[in-house]
């Protein structure tokens, strides 16, 4: 059965904590780790201890690659992927999910394809390459990554798709799952609707919520057994409560089983949510 999973950015602002307390309750089978300036996110015991405590396996590390991460684990970005992989080892975690270089940074982005691959057979893991979107000012692509943003054009074993920045480029996400066959591996659960031209908003919306080919790609790939990962990655900072947040949570986990064809079965495996409950922090 294809796991499905939370990303831990999905419950900012609040931490990383959080992220794996509110994936239990809502039933996720495990989480991906955003690694962000939260020391927690980067120490391979503190994760290894919530994983335990909330009964979740930590299936991927999205590497530190967003702007507001500059800074986390220095700034050479050669180090920063080899880190995620290290981490992503030392938690049992299969998956790095990272972003194409940004154009400005140098021989790494030159080199970038290179450096997965060596980052995956050095640490045994694989590193996902995410699609991205082009940035635009005044209707003129300022092609701000480098190779470019589409994993399906670069030379890479893996790739994560995210439903949010076909949204936001433009780009077919059945097709784009298609052109990477089986290199796709890892899938961003989130919804987008397109966006205008030169507006740069990456919305992540709850699945169903936008006019992406969400539920078809799901239906697809359970149709050809697909043995990769859906993690879910949308914005929950618009809930007016915890209740609120685990519902928005807890709709786009039921949006993935049912299209995946597993609802029957979720139902049925169901936990009881008084023996399933972790126990509290000592």
């Amino acid at each position: 059965m294809i796991q499905v999973g939370l990303s831990t950015i999905s419950v900012f602002p609040k931490g990383v904590e959080d992220g794996f307390r509110l994936a239990h309750e809502a039933g996720y089978d495990g989480v991906e780790v955003m690694v962000t300036t939260d020391a927690k996110t980067r120490s391979p015991e503190r994760l290894l201890e919530l994983s335990e405590r909330y009964h979740q396996p930590i299936m991927a590390i999205h590497a530190p690659v967003v702007l507001l991460t500059t800074f986390v684990w220095g700034r050479d970005p050669f180090v920063k992927l080899d880190r995620s992989a290290e981490l992503a080892v030392s938690v049992g975690a299969p998956t790095v999910v990272v972003h194409p270089p940004f154009r400005w940074q140098g021989k790494y982005a030159k080199t970038f394809e290179d450096a997965v691959r060596q980052s995956e057979q050095k640490h045994g893991v694989e590193v996902a390459v995410e699609n991205m979107f082009p940035w635009s000012a005044g209707g003129i692509d300022r092609a701000a990554y480098l190779p470019g943003i589409d994993p399906s054009e670069m030379d890479v074993e893996h790739a994560t798709l995210d439903f949010s920045h076909c949204a936001l480029a433009k780009r077919d996400s059945m097709q784009l799952a298609l052109d990477l066959g089986d290199r796709l591996r890892h899938l961003h659960l989130t919804d987008g609707v397109a966006a205008e031209e030169g507006r740069v908003f990456d919305e992540h919306l709850i699945p169903g919520h936008g006019n992406e080919p969400v539920a078809e790609v799901l239906q697809m790939l359970a149709e050809r057994q697909w043995t990769g990962q859906v993690i879910a990655e949308i914005k929950t900072r618009q809930a007016r409560s915890e209740r609120d947040r685990l519902r928005l949570l807890t709709e786009t986990l039921e949006f993935a089983r049912e299209h995946l064809g597993q609802a029957d079965t979720a139902e049925a495996a169901e936990p009881d949510p008084v023996a399933s409950a972790p126990e509290p922090p000592a």
